[in-house]
Order: structure tokens, then sequence, then C-alpha cells
């Protein structure tokens, strides 16, 4: 006999997976949106690490609807998928997992967040942005950038051998690419649209000049703990920030679309309230 379908409203556990989680503000944002939505979930953190992902995965069982992935997860968890949305095979990283009866299937939501966090700012349209740091995150934001039409990226490396996928990565969204060491100079003397950090803790010791700090949007994905150095040198010169709360905030009320209509495309009823509630939640814990 063929097992009957778990009925969807009673998959109410979720959570957000790493190694190490224990800093995570994911569950004090979802956990709002949750509230204000009025659904009947839970949501954790759980400390998970590549090696035992797969036994973890193994494990769930038809109480569970999700999960949202830290890195490296977000790239370990690809080949144990049972579908993915294109964007992760574009990224090579999802961050968020829906549990179904029709198996373990993947979505990435930061290049969406990247992308309402520029709107957010009032940024609409990138022509040429540089990038510091080449790890995943740094795909994510060159997909969200290129997107948003940039034509141009400059990826500043500690390693610029690294950056070799995202260069791959860039001939495929079509735009131009050049890669630089920490402390070489700028391929144009024209100052980008917006300069993006990826460096977790926004900890740097790069020097960018005060007349790029207020001609040219910072977009640092750090968040912990905020402001970073490389936020408040430009708050210092007036300049315009993104700070890696907006990101936080973008890319999980894509997650809470998933999980709860399994689109990241289809607005949530009271999506505005549960984004406040969200911003609160945040606010409060970073008072404490």
């Amino acid at each position: 006999m063929t097992p009957a379908a778990t009925p969807e409203s009673s998959r109410t556990r979720l959570a957000v997976l790493g190694s190490p989680i224990a800093h995570s503000l994911s569950p004090v944002i979802h956990r709002a949106a949750y509230a204000t939505l009025g659904f009947d979930w839970t949501y954790d953190p759980i400390e998970v690490s590549g090696e035992s992902l797969p036994s973890f995965l193994a494990s769930l069982d038809s109480q569970w609807r999700g999960l949202s992935l830290t890195m490296p997860l977000k790239r370990d968890v690809v080949p144990l998928l049972d579908w993915a949305d294109p964007l992760v095979g574009l990224v090579g990283g999802a961050n968020t997992v829906v549990i179904s009866d029709a198996g373990v299937r993947g979505f990435n939501t930061d290049v969406e967040g990247a992308m309402r966090s520029f709107l957010d700012a009032g940024i609409g349209q990138l022509d040429s942005v540089w990038i510091v740091g080449a790890g995943a995150t740094a795909a994510s934001l060159m997909v969200a950038s290129a997107r948003l039409g940039a034509t141009s990226i400059e990826i500043i490396a500690r390693t610029p051998a690294k950056a070799a996928v995202l260069e791959q990565l860039a001939q495929t969204l079509g735009v131009s690419v050049t890669v630089r060491g920490w402390g070489e100079s700028p391929a144009s003397a024209t100052p980008p649209t917006a300069i993006i950090s990826t460096v977790p803790g926004g900890t740097m010791d790069l020097v960018f000049e005060e007349s790029l700090r207020t001609s040219t949007a910072l977009f640092d994905v750090a968040y912990d703990p905020w402001p970073s150095a490389i936020a408040s040198d430009w708050y210092t010169a007036g300049g315009t920030v993104i700070s890696g709360h907006d990101l936080l905030i973008n890319q999980a009320i894509a997650q809470v679309r998933i999980f709860s209509g399994g689109s990241p495309d289809q607005p949530l009823l009271r999506e505005a309230d549960a984004i406040d509630a969200m911003r609160s939640a945040l606010e409060l814990t970073q008072q404490h």
C-alpha cells in the first residue's frame, strides 16, 4: 500500500542549520514573521556540519517543512537535492530547502534578497560594481548586480586564484570581470556604482578614498557586529550604506514565501506587516 501524502498543514518544524550557528539571527526574525502571519510553526538553530548534513536530512520526518542554510552548507546541500531551482545551479548554492512528499527541494533567496536591498535603498540600476571577496556570497551578489544592469564587475580577492569560479559565472552572465589582489589598483579610474563587501564581519585592511565613500554606495553583507569597520568609514563620510540586516530580512521574507506557498515570487498576505515585525525584532535584539 502506498502511504498517504502528508498534509502540508502538519509540517510545522523549521530550522536554520550551520556550524557554528548559535550566533544566528534567523530564529529571531523568522519567529517574528510567523507570529505576525499566524503560522503555528517552530524555527530553531541546529548545529550541523557539512559531514553530518546527509544523515541529518535523511532523519527528517513528516513534521518538517523547511530549512535555512548557512555556509558552507549552501554548497554541500546541492548534490543532496531531489530538485533545484535553476538559480541554485547558476549560483552554485542553495540557502533554502523545502521538505515535502515530493522530496528535498532547493532554492536560493540570496539573489532576490540582494536585489530587494538595493531597490529599498533607491538603487534600481547598476553600471559597474566592485565585489570584495570571492566566496559563495560573492556569487549571489554578482548575479544580483547583473540582474540590476551591471555590465562591468571587479573582484577584489586576497587570493585571486579563488575567483576562478566567479570569472566563469561572469561569462555565463555576459558581464566583463576583472580580478585584482588586495593591494592592487583598480582597473578603471571611473568610480563604480556600488562596492559590495562580502567579507565576514566586515573586517578588512583595505582603504577607500573619501571621495569614493561619498559618491559610491556600500553594500556590506556583514551584520555582526554592526556597524562594521568599513560601514563606519562610509557613515563618517556621509555615504550611502546598505547593511547586512537589509539582506538578512529580504532573503528571509523570500524564504517565508517559499515555506508557505512554494514560490519566492508570490507575495504574502500582510507581507509588509511581517517585514516590520522582523525589523522590530532585530532592533530589539541589537539593543540587548
